[in-house]
């Protein structure tokens, strides 16, 4: 294999001292403009990189922040929203030269046993936090590593003083808003997975809106699940297999309506004229089903990006800051309709 340039290497073309070629790439005084200018292109015509490990150990930065996800690995391939948010991070991390660094695990303890191992290791600068929970040992663990954390998606009454976040509640509100103006009296809700904070929030709100609007105690029901497409099947079968079906079913992502679909379609229920549907989150998926989902519309990239750019400033000495994401927008299309007059 071709051997990595060295400083040696770039000292010898360049015809200067190493410690010269440490100064110039470094960015420190010592040098004059113009041989740092020359340093500088006798390195990229060698292809030369900085060493993240060494400089992680001479106690500059690893140039590289990590993000570690704890949710089946078999969801991630059919789920748009982490694919767009990875797009909207990558997409500010790339202009500033910053690596991501990525990792799926198992279950919870494995997440926190890698920030531990990253930060004895100095691999990364600070992590992004997805997937905030209502009891969330993550919080303390970080702030006792001094590691620097944006949390994704939590409020900052629950992740802290930084944070981005979306209202889930009034999310929820809109689209309860939106089936209760159809005339839909029996909803169910297809949620993601216990213990993580905006399914709690998206619980409340539809239970708190049921109320508001003075519907029935059965009125509303929600079945967790881990956001995939056999699961959304399966929770769409046991809210329909109730005493009283629901008229209308809200799934927390994409991929569980459109296997609520199939469900209904499997039965003989016409969507919208027997059951209406709403998707949490918008996709090309949502718009090439027949018919069309209701959905709700939002910029998950956007989001992505306010997310990485909130840590990097963290990282330059900017204050924690809790942001709100822009606040998505329900898009009615022909999933969604009146219930039956028999309902």
């Amino acid at each position: 294999m071709p051997r990595r340039p060295t400083i040696k290497d770039i000292a010898r073309r360049a015809g200067v001292s190493e410690s010269a070629v440490s100064f110039a790439l470094n960015g420190r005084p010592g040098v004059s403009a113009q041989t740092r200018d020359r340093i500088r292109t006798v390195a990229e015509e060698l292809g030369w990189r900085a060493n993240s490990a060494a400089r992680a150990l001479s106690g500059e930065r690893a140039g590289a922040v990590g993000l570690v996800l704890a949710r089946p690995a078999a969801t991630l391939g059919v789920e748009s929203f982490f694919l767009q948010l990875v797009a909207g991070i990558q997409e500010v991390l790339a202009a500033r030269a910053t690596a991501l660094l990525f990792q799926v695990t198992g279950d919870p303890a494995e997440e926190l046993a890698a920030y531990r191992r990253w930060w004895a290791e100095r691999r990364v600068d600070g992590v992004l936090v997805v997937d905030p929970r209502t009891e969330d040992p993550r919080r303390a663990l970080l702030g006792s590593l001094g590691l620097p954390a944006v949390f994704v998606g939590g409020t900052p009454e629950a992740a802290g003083p930084s944070c981005v976040w979306a209202d889930d509640a009034e999310a929820m509100t809109r689209i309860l808003d939106h089936l209760h103006g159809l005339g839909h009296r029996r909803i169910g809700h297809v949620a993601g997975l216990p213990g993580l904070a905006h399914t709690e929030r998206r619980i409340r709100s539809l239970r708190a809106g049921a109320e508001r609007y003075g519907l029935g105690p059965d009125a509303v029901r929600s079945v967790v699940t881990d956001y995939s497409d056999t699961a959304g099947a399966e929770a769409t079968r046991l809210l329909l297999d109730g005493p009283r079906p629901p008229t209308a079913l809200v799934y927390d992502n994409d991929v569980m309506a459109v296997a609520g679909l199939g469900v209904a379609a499997g039965r003989g229920i016409a969507v919208p004229e027997r059951l209406s549907v709403v998707a949490w989150d918008d996709s090309p998926l949502c718009r090439v089903t027949h018919p069309r989902l209701t959905a709700l519309v939002r910029d998950t990239p956007g989001f992505g990006r306010l997310a990485a750019q909130a840590l990097l400033d963290l990282l330059a000495g900017g204050p924690p800051r809790a942001l709100e994401g822009e606040r998505p927008r329900l898009e009615p299309r022909e999933s969604t309709a009146p219930p039956p007059r028999a309902y």
